[in-house]
């Protein structure tokens, strides 16, 4: 049976009989949602340490509370159309005004994201409205509402850049009457 005990790895044996838990430092502390083994004594009851507010449960928010974390989350909605602004206008002007995939696909990105978030305001504040700051929420969608026509405003320059925007005459000539001239001049030999 020794022959046995000697042929099975080592992690093998390691696992059937573990190795004993390192000594605890003292002056550091265990870290939050980790209480030390002893903690709590061999009888079960709970020590003094675990009495500490640290370690209690959290307690649940009051309405006003949650009302006011919403308003929160939802104005970190609202706002977050205008933090990406400017890396999509700073990918814009590198892109170029040339036709080409890139800058169309850009500019296709570019009018999609902001028409899709406006279609979609009630759906993206569903979760954080409630019957009492439905008045509040309001405000909220506006502000949604304006960072997305400024997201649009945006894909609208890079148009006009790109010169596919009809803004000048020439791009009406077809239009328009041809002039009659009121006198002729003729190069004299």
């Amino acid at each position: 049976m020794t022959s046995a005990k000697q042929d099975v790895p080592s992690w093998v044996a390691q696992l059937s009989s573990p190795p004993p838990a390192k000594a605890r430092i003292p002056g550091i502390p265990d870290p939050l949602g980790y209480p030390s083994s002893q903690s709590q004594t061999a009888s079960g009851k709970v020590s003094p340490k675990q009495k500490d507010p640290k370690n209690q449960p959290r307690k649940q928010p009051t309405p006003e509370e949650m009302d006011t974390l919403k308003l929160k989350k939802a104005w970190e909605t609202a706002l977050a159309p205008a933090k990406s602004l400017p890396m999509t206008a700073f990918m814009m002007y590198m892109s170029g005004n040339s036709l080409q995939i890139f800058s169309i696909m850009m500019v296709f990105m570019a009018f999609k994201n902001p028409l899709m978030g406006l279609l979609n305001v009630n759906a993206a504040f569903t979760r954080f409205e409630s019957e009492s700051n439905r008045d509040k929420m309001l405000q909220v969608k506006m502000a949604y509402v304006a960072m997305q026509v400024l997201a649009l405003a945006v894909g609208v320059w890079k148009i006009n850049a790109m010169g596919l925007l009809p803004t000048t005459r020439s791009d009406w000539l077809a239009w328009e009457h041809l002039r009659e001239p009121l006198e002729r001049a003729v190069p004299a030999l």
